[in-house]
């Protein structure tokens, strides 16, 4: 049998989720990993461990469904129909569990909008304008539908081990001592809708700015768009070429939920420069 991978370079695009790094929103639960059951008893550890079923290891995770990196699913932010909740629509049945697989996986766009896109003030993010798209397209041609537009930011450098790992998102929206990561203005994700695509990812904590993530998530998630949050390594991907894949876990009724992420890369593509 062929080797559908010969030719080809494997790029892991997902986040180390750890409770020393930044994996969760600030403002909520921490991820947490302990010990459920040891080989045996040591009552005597820093944090006792036990034996209480046999004779192996495994843990058990606190952790929230957007934690890592991470889908949205439309009912992150639309409620369903007939709940007389406002942005109210289709989408708001369209949980974890039901969102196709093909649909996070496709041919990679990735746009460069680096952090130190325009000046912000604590607290804020710096927008992405279309003219990021715009400038994308006239040097590598139009969008189309299937296409997974990746925004690549360079804010995954912030995440690291706290607690410097805290530049990430904590100094950003709890502390406001600093700006936050570039995302997409209103008008950009809607020139996205505009162009069929429907998977959008970002190498920061979550699609929308510090300032006000909500509009960008409702136009998004109403208009059918699933985002990919807190990807990393898009420097690793040329403009085109490479084949993007996300894989959740199948989440019951999930707002969203975590998994991996990476792509595949033609051995012959030269790196972006």
């Amino acid at each position: 049998m062929n080797d559908p991978l010969a030719g080809t370079r494997l790029v892991d695009l997902t986040v180390l989720v750890a409770e020393n790094r930044p994996c969760f929103w600030p403002a909520h639960i921490p991820y947490q990993q302990k010990t459920f059951n040891y080989f045996e008893d040591r009552p005597e550890d820093p944090q006792p461990v036990w034996s209480r079923a046999g004779a192996y290891h495994t843990r058990i995770l606190i952790i929230d469904e957007h934690t890592g990196t991470h889908f949205d699913a439309p009912t992150h932010f639309i409620p369903p129909p007939g709940s007389s909740l406002p942005h109210a629509g289709p989408e708001g049945e369209v949980s974890a569990d039901r969102v196709p697989l093909t649909q996070l996986m496709g041919p990679a766009a990735v746009i460069d909008a680096p952090a130190d896109l325009e000046p912000a003030e604590p607290g804020d993010s710096p927008l992405i304008e279309p003219d990021a798209v715009h400038a994308f397209e006239a040097a590598h041609g139009e969008l189309r539908a299937g296409d997974v537009v990746l925004l690549r930011t360079g804010w995954d450098a912030h995440y690291r081990p706290l607690p410097e790992g805290r530049a990430y998102a904590e100094d950003v929206v709890v502390h406001r001592s600093a700006p936050g990561w570039p995302a997409p203005a209103v008008d950009t994700m809607q020139l996205l809708v505009e162009r069929g695509v429907r998977c959008v990812g970002i190498d920061a904590p979550t699609m929308g700015p510090a300032h006000d993530g909500g509009p960008v998530h409702v136009l998004g998630l109403s208009s059918g768009v699933l985002f990919i949050e807190a990807l990393t390594g898009l420097a690793e991907l040329p403009p085109r070429g490479a084949w993007f894949c996300f894989a959740p876990l199948k989440l019951a009724s999930g707002t969203g939920a975590p998994g991996r992420a990476f792509a595949l890369v033609p051995a012959q593509e030269a790196m972006p420069v």
